[in-house]
């Protein structure tokens, strides 16, 4: 086996924080650091645990720290640090959320880019979105970005099911300005869509109920899920059990940390 490349720490480094409250359950700290270093990159990701109420003060010290380059933000703060951003994306704005801050002058850019992983793992696994009908689950943060996704990478339709109705017809007002008539409200009802996808965080625990009727999956149908763990929740067996096609959290996290690293070191620009 190849020795991973060794990580740099001097006076070049760039410094890229992850945000979080709690955060010792973050892992991408040292995914983001060794894809870095595998590119030849001298850049460090370092979690940092802020309290909300402190959120504000650091971010503001943050921009005269002129070698931190950018900044990734996990719960709870994402909605919280779309406050602090010069310009937005379009997947950020719908999203009403940012999970990554890239340094632009004085300012910030912010990007959600929860969607593109989560779309990516499901393109990963043999599956275009595109002309087609979808079903997503939950409406939060991570689901609003993936619900800009789909339909941004040409889905016929979206339903969109939450049991906030009320978060769930919000985010349906924000998406049906970029995307009118093509997304309305849905039910955990599968049947008639090519791609079901869960972005609540049921299935993290033994007791959770299942996010869609799974008795009514089919083996042409895609199947995709957020949660990492376990590694296979509930949905994703159930639908391997039917003959779907699947895409778990796991992949969701990896398409996502290239995706995010690559945005840190310069490579990828927020649109």
């Amino acid at each position: 086996m190849a020795e991973a490349p060794p990580i740099r720490l001097d006076g070049e480094t760039r410094i890229f924080p992850i945000l979080g409250h709690p955060i010792g359950q973050v892992k991408s700290p040292a995914a983001l650091t060794a894809i870095m270093a595998e590119r030849g990159f001298n850049g460090l990701v370092v979690p940092l645990h802020i309290l909300p109420q402190a959120l504000d003060g650091w971010l503001g010290q943050a921009a005269a720290m002129r070698n931190v380059d950018g900044i990734v933000i996990t719960v709870p703060h994402k909605a919280a640090a779309l406050a602090h951003c010069a310009r937005v994306s379009a997947r950020g704005r719908a999203a009403g959320a940012v999970n990554i801050l890239i340094r632009e002058g004085d300012g910030w850019a912010g990007d959600a880019t929860d969607g593109q992983g989560c779309l990516d793992a499901v393109a990963a696994a043999g599956f275009d979105v595109a002309g087609k009908s979808a079903l997503l689950v939950g409406a939060g943060g991570a689901g609003s970005a993936i619900a800009w996704e789909i339909l941004a990478r040409g889905a016929s339709d979206l339903a969109l099911h939450d049991v906030d109705t009320a978060r769930r017809d919000a985010l349906i007002a924000r998406l049906s300005a970029d995307f009118p008539g093509r997304v309305r409200a849905g039910s955990p009802d599968p049947r008639g869509f090519a791609l079901v996808a869960n972005a609540t965080p049921l299935g993290m625990r033994p007791d959770d109920p299942l996010p869609v009727q799974v008795q009514h999956l089919t083996p042409d149908q895609m199947v995709s899920d957020v949660v990492t763990r376990p590694a296979v929740p509930a949905l994703i067996a159930a639908a391997r059990e039917r003959g779907c096609r699947t895409a778990t959290g796991t992949a969701m996290f990896d398409a996502q940390a290239v995706l995010l690293a690559e945005m840190l070191m310069g490579l990828r620009r927020i649109d």
